[in-house]
């Protein structure tokens, strides 16, 4: 069976799906492999390195995705909105894997459907130990918490750690993290590590453990109805729930120097968290990081891929982060996507079972149909 990777073409986009480490195993798995000329260069992985390993690196993308049974992406595919209409250079029967987001991609995956490709989106892959390796949502977050604190170290006017100096004591700076996903508990993690004073909330009261596992102090209201949604993500509040974490939030914000905001819904939107008002009293000089930009900003003030400044607060929403450290994003990935493939691998071959619980969850269009229920739904509605 032929692997075809593209180049990434979405802005800002610096990742590469497969890389050298990778190639490697697939093909002793028995696959060939074919890459785009340069799609590895803003990750740091060579041409070269493809080509020592007998990888077909092919500058025509419409002839390589076209003589491809599986194609392994990053992003959802391009459409017929851009010069790369990658969907339909697709044969109809390839298999699609990668980051597909399809709630926020419904135009590409219904012509994915169109094109009767079987995608898989490794973002809806389900949060099973089984499934650990392939999970490509898990891995970025990893890398949004860790790089969003250092964002906000970067912007913040003062230490993060408590120092003795000659000059005197200085005192830790504090920071609030919200939402304890894999996000939330790496920027904590990494918030402890730089020396500072790390206070964390999550409208799931269960990842309390894991909250004070990592260094910080927990602190929640007491929910009148669970927040727990299946896959180990969260729903969204009653009106009452709502509107006393609102008030939690704005306690917390106005007394930290950094504010860290990584709450999505079902893996995918942005509730809104924190409102204008909450903003205007927090102190001067104070940092918010909207790590949620991408589904559309957990603060009211959030532009998403902006910086924006409110009354001495400064609000950072930057987009994709996992992008801007390209070379580990793509090993990751890379290892996700590896591992995803060579689970459902026999003879050389990827092999299709909808039995399997991981590839049950995680098919979004297969013969001509969305098959995904909530992508379903969304398509429907717009309709």
């Amino acid at each position: 069976m032929r692997i075809a990777v593209p180049r990434e073409t979405a802005p800002g986009e610096r990742r590469v799906a497969l890389v050298p480490e990778s190639c490697k195993k697939l093909i002793q798995a028995g696959y060939q492999i074919a890459v785009e000329a340069g799609a590895g260069d803003a990750a740091g992985f060579a041409d070269a390195e493809y080509r020592q390993l007998g990888v077909d690196l092919q500058t025509d993308a419409a002839a390589l995705l076209g003589s491809a049974e599986l194609v392994l992406k990053v992003t959802a595919p391009a459409g017929r909105e851009s010069q790369r209409d990658e969907v339909q250079w697709m044969r109809p029967g390839a298999i699609y894997v990668g980051s597909l987001m399809p709630l926020r991609n419904l135009d590409a995956t219904r012509a994915l459907a169109a094109r009767h490709v079987t995608a898989f989106a490794t973002d809806a892959i389900p949060r099973t130990t089984r499934a650990q390796s392939m999970d490509t949502l898990s891995s970025m977050a990893n890398i949004s918490g860790y790089k969003g604190v250092l964002l906000a170290a970067v912007e913040l006017d003062r230490y993060f750690p408590m120092l003795m100096t000659a000059a005197g004591m200085v005192r830790p700076a504090k920071v609030f993290v919200i939402g304890a996903g894999v996000a939330g508990l790496q920027a904590i993690a990494t918030a402890k590590r730089l020396g500072a004073n790390v206070v964390a909330t999550d409208v799931r009261p269960e990842v309390k453990e894991q909250i004070e596992s990592v260094g910080a102090k927990y602190v929640g209201i007491e929910l009148k109805d669970s927040a727990a949604a299946a896959g180990g993500y969260a729903r969204e509040l009653s009106e009452d729930d709502r509107r006393r974490q609102s008030q939690l939030l704005a306690e917390e914000c106005a007394q930290s120097d950094v504010v860290i905001t990584t709450a999505l819904i079902g893996g995918v939107f942005a509730p809104r968290l924190i409102a204008a008002d909450t903003v205007s009293k927090m102190k001067p000089g104070s940092i918010i990081v909207d790590l949620a930009a991408d589904g559309g900003g957990n603060c009211e003030l959030s532009k998403p891929g902006q910086t924006v400044r409110s009354g001495g607060v400064t609000i950072l929403a930057p987009l994709n982060v996992p992008s801007t450290m390209a070379y580990h994003a793509s090993l990751l990935f890379s290892r996700n996507l590896t591992a995803f493939v060579l689970a459902f691998t026999k003879d050389g071959a990827f092999q299709l079972d909808f039995n399997d619980d991981i590839q049950q969850g995680a098919v979004i269009t297969h013969d001509g149909d969305v098959k995904h229920a909530r992508t379903r739904e969304a398509l429907q509605k717009r309709q």
